[in-house]
């Protein structure tokens, strides 16, 4: 099947073939048909898997075929982070380049003014975190009276990061009769009840098991101590010549000393994260797409928010307290049928929390112990509720490679960095 096949006009197939992509993927072959009937869907698919494209492509085919009436938005796109905004508004623009729709994104950590003043332009399509809209909202510079569409996307991490009030602030301002489509890498019960709440007779797709990793990515453990995690890392980098690696940490200020640490080992490394202003995340991100950032230390505000081509090489510094997150942070490999590496570096006091990981995705991490980095102890790794592994270096069942406030996220106060009380400060809701 091409992408021609799926009923989308000549202006978004030529778009999309200049991108090179010319075969849908299976959640875009299963959501772009049933979005472009007027359905309301609730789609599920492992990250990098193309569900962007998925709502993107049959929505500007949607809003194409009527013409815009005054300056209301026509369709509206929520995210959880400015990261995954800027991401998306880049996939509607690049998507709808040969359409006559007018788009912009808006998130919180910049200057409101500009915002407010292309909002008075006019839009068809706004993307934007949810503080940030709220904010825009009462100062009168966004309406809805003519929207036809609203999409969620990531509304899991919506929830995770502590949006929901907001989320139904939103909803309450929304005309009653819409298109509802939600997008997300996992559906749990809360986003479920969220769904039934606001979807009418959706069409449920969910593409591939609930919390695997894609095949494409190639995982691996090296057991070492906390303590020498940082001369481990930067060895693998010289040793394996990784020129483009991005490197998670629990916290933020995790990130900031990994980052001045392999500063002094002669890699050029940033940080980005929560208390990172606007400009030093984009510049920090920009410069690691580039190439002139060689590594890219991040909290798990970037395990959902970043869309880097052919990214070879993930890095669990530090693993996750949630194993879901395990799945979404190394998902930024391997993304779009490329091959990629995801390495984890786990102390013994971490045994717990990869045997949860492992219990998730129903396999062993394959052992690998790097010379000279041997830990003090043997990782004894035992799921619980599930069953022991850690030893033999090999998966053990299931597929050995199973296929695939309001601060910086939606507002502009800037409390912190996201997460489920793994960082430092209270809140839950800055991006």
């Amino acid at each position: 099947m091409r992408f021609s096949d799926l009923g989308l006009s000549e202006q978004l197939v030529r778009a999309t073939s200049e991108q090179k992509y010319d075969t849908p993927t299976k959640i875009q072959s299963e959501a772009i048909p049933a979005v472009l009937s007027g359905r309301d869907v609730m789609a599920a698919a492992q990250t990098g898997t193309g569900k962007t494209a998925g709502f993107t492509l049959p929505l500007l085919q949607r809003l194409g075929a009527r013409p815009r009436n005054g300056r209301g938005v026509r369709a509206l796109v929520l995210t959880p982070t400015r990261e995954l905004a800027a991401q998306v508004h880049d996939s509607v623009h690049l998507y709808g380049r040969y359409a006559k729709i007018r788009s912009t994104v808006v998130f919180g950590g910049v200057k409101i003014n500009p915002q407010i003043n292309k909002l008075r332009r006019g839009v068809d399509v706004l993307v934007a975190t949810p503080g940030r809209l709220l904010d825009l909202y009462q100062q009168g510079a966004v309406e809805f009276d003519a929207l036809e569409t609203l999409i969620m996307d990531e509304a899991d991490r919506m929830l995770d990061m502590g949006f929901i009030r907001d989320i139904r602030r939103i909803l309450s301002l929304l005309p009653k009769e819409r298109q509802n489509l939600m997008f997300s890498a996992t559906f749990s019960g809360e986003i479920r009840k969220l769904a039934s709440s606001m979807l009418n007779n959706p069409v449920e797709i969910d593409v591939a098991p609930r919390n695997t990793a894609a095949e494409t990515v190639q995982q691996s453990v090296h057991p070492v101590d906390q303590g020498r995690k940082a001369d481990l890392l930067t060895q693998l980098v010289a040793d394996k010549r990784w020129e483009q690696v991005l490197v998670f940490t629990r916290t933020k200020h995790g990130a900031n000393k990994l980052t001045t640490r392999l500063e002094k080992d002669g890699i050029s490394a940033a940080a980005i994260h929560g208390n990172k202003s606007q400009g030093a995340r984009t510049k920090a991100l920009k410069g690691f797409k580039d190439g002139r950032v060689r590594v890219l230390v991040a909290t798990d505000i970037a395990a959902r928010g970043l869309d880097i081509k052919q990214l070879p090489q993930v890095v669990n510094f530090e693993l996750p307290q949630v194993p879901e997150d395990y799945v979404h942070r190394i998902g930024r490999t391997g993304r779009a049928g490329e091959t990629g590496h995801a390495v984890s570096l786990v102390s013994p006091d971490e045994a717990p929390m990869l045997g949860g990981i492992e219990k998730l995705i129903s396999r062993e991490i394959p052992r690998e112990t790097i010379d000279g980095f041997e830990p003090s102890r043997a990782l004894n790794v035992r799921a619980k509720g599930g069953k022991p592994g850690g030893r033999s270096g090999g998966p053990k069942g299931g597929n050995r490679n199973a296929r695939p406030g309001r601060g910086g996220g939606g507002g502009s106060r800037g409390r912190g960095q996201p997460g489920r009380g793994r960082s430092s400060g209270p809140a839950r809701r800055s991006a």
